[in-house]
């Protein structure tokens, strides 16, 4: 959908390939349905958009498309002029043993030979030498015929711009703008702390990151994996990619990596250099290889996800029914409970139910079986049951135990922790005693200081009266 909604806002004709007609559970009349829905009627339905049934595994109906593609770009009438300097676009880009940067080109317009100069992206070149499709050497490539070509500085990026220029000197000359804009670029992208900021950039410091290196057999596949990588960053933790390239693995990558703890080094479709495995393995640093994509993204999601601070949550482990409560000397008040389901432990926590409502939450402080200490008691035995800082347990009260347990957490999720939520809850319940205690202490000062100032009155009083009989 997102592919459609992109040709639509171009208003470029569409030509839908239904691939995997080979496969024994393939509908293609139910995609030709659910595309008529978004607009695309068939040819066959009477519609304007050529549907291909195609197996990109068998080969089936290839070349059937490509006369659609024929088809279409007559209908269009698309022409290129070939008179004119070359222009065109990268489609990909690698680094080849022994040829160095090689880039695949597309041509648009003019026609493209051997020795122009030109410019792809951010950087300059001539070109050496030129094969097409087939792996055949040619001498010119002409519009929409698409070449490797040799000659350049470095690897541009899919989708830069090709030009040839007039001069290796025009040509060396726009690629160093581009570069020092390029260096502009990156340096405005570089955030400065102040006042203003300051309190956003301690924040990101709390982040975690995960670094990460990339290589990958080609400089289209490098940037798709990075981009894929860097989306799963979240508000918690952050994918880093310090750097990511083509070409197989080599000892300055291995020793990128080793330079941060945490970093990761990837392989897609390439392999260390032997110089690069042994130092790899002497500095510790871990290449991951893989040759899909997703289940690259699902290896390093899962290492994110191992990094994230787990969920406390509580769980019920066993319930009580008190029986009876009895008063021990210098320990408070004991419960004697009945283990009705679970499990009690000594280092559990416990909800005390009375009439459905929660009255009190808090900890096990003694736990015996009949006079014996005990670590915990199991189901259909008794136990005597004391609580930290609750005295107020009647007969007929429900005892629920508790544990708090970690639970890994996906990324995106939100943190809940109710051990620390029981923590506060806990701290408030016992900061309001506390003010409580002091409101009635402060006021009982009160009434005291009042009596005794009445009292002095009242004494003062009865002084004066005894004066005045005197006289």
């Amino acid at each position: 959908l997102e592919a459609l909604s992109h040709a639509k806002d171009a208003k470029v004709p569409i030509i839908v390939a239904v691939n995997k007609i080979d496969k024994p559970e393939a509908n293609p009349e139910k995609v030709m349905t659910q595309l008529a829905e978004q607009g695309l009627q068939p040819e066959e339905w009477g519609g304007d958009t050529q549907f291909v049934k195609i197996s990109a595994k068998q080969g089936i109906g290839i070349d059937d498309l490509l006369d659609a593609i024929l088809l279409q770009a007559e209908v269009l009438e698309l022409k290129a002029p070939m008179d004119t300097r070359a222009e065109g676009k990268i489609i990909e880009s690698r680094v080849d043993q022994g040829r160095g940067v090689v880039a695949s080109v597309i041509v648009q317009r003019g026609t493209l030979k051997i020795g122009d100069p030109f410019v792809a992206g951010i950087y300059s070149g001539r070109v050496r030498a030129m094969f097409n499709d087939h792996g055949e050497k040619v001498d010119e490539a002409l519009p929409s015929m698409p070449v490797e070509v040799l000659g350049m500085e470095n690897m541009p990026n899919a989708g830069d711009p090709f030009q040839v220029t007039e001069s290796e000197k025009d040509a060396r000359q726009i690629s160093t703008k581009r570069q020092e804009l390029k260096r502009f670029e990156d340096a405005k992208a570089v955030k400065k702390v102040t006042l203003d900021n300051l309190y956003s950039t301690i924040e990101a410091s709390e982040l975690k990151e995960l670094k990460v290196v990339i290589k990958a057999d080609l400089q289209g596949s490098a940037e798709a994996l990075k981009a894929s990588l860097e989306k799963l960053s979240t508000k918690e933790i952050r994918l880093n990619v310090i750097h990511s390239s083509a070409g197989a693995i080599n000892e300055s990558d291995v020793m990128l990596a080793a330079a941060d703890d945490n970093a990761i080094l990837i392989g897609f479709n390439v392999r260390p250099t032997p110089k690069a495995k042994l130092l790899a393995e002497q500095e510790k640093v871990d290449i991951r290889k893989y040759n899909i994509i997703y289940k690259c993204v699902e290896e390093i999601q899962a290492a994110m996800e191992g990094m994230l601070q787990p969920d406390t949550k509580e769980e019920v482990t066993g319930t009580l029914e008190v029986r009876n409560t009895f008063r021990v000397p210098k320990i408070g008040l004991i419960a004697g409970c009945y283990v009705t389901d679970g499990i009690i432990k000594k280092t559990s926590s416990v909800n005390v139910i009375r009439d459905g409502v929660v009255k009190f939450t808090g900890k096990v402080a003694s736990l015996k079986h009949f006079k014996d200490d005990v670590k915990e008691v199991k189901y259909g035995f008794e136990c005597g049951l004391g609580i930290e800082n609750w005295q107020d347990i009647q007969v007929g009260d429900q005892i629920e135990a508790f544990e708090f347990v970690e639970v890994k957490r996906k990324l995106g999720d939100t943190l809940v922790d109710e051990k620390a939520a029981a923590e506060k809850r806990e701290a408030e319940r016992r900061a309001a005693e506390e003010r409580k205690a002091a409101e009635a202490k402060a006021q009982y000062e009160a009434e005291q200081a009042a009596a005794k100032e009445a009292g002095k009155a009242k004494k003062a009083e009865e002084a004066a009266k005894r004066e005045g009989a005197g006289e």
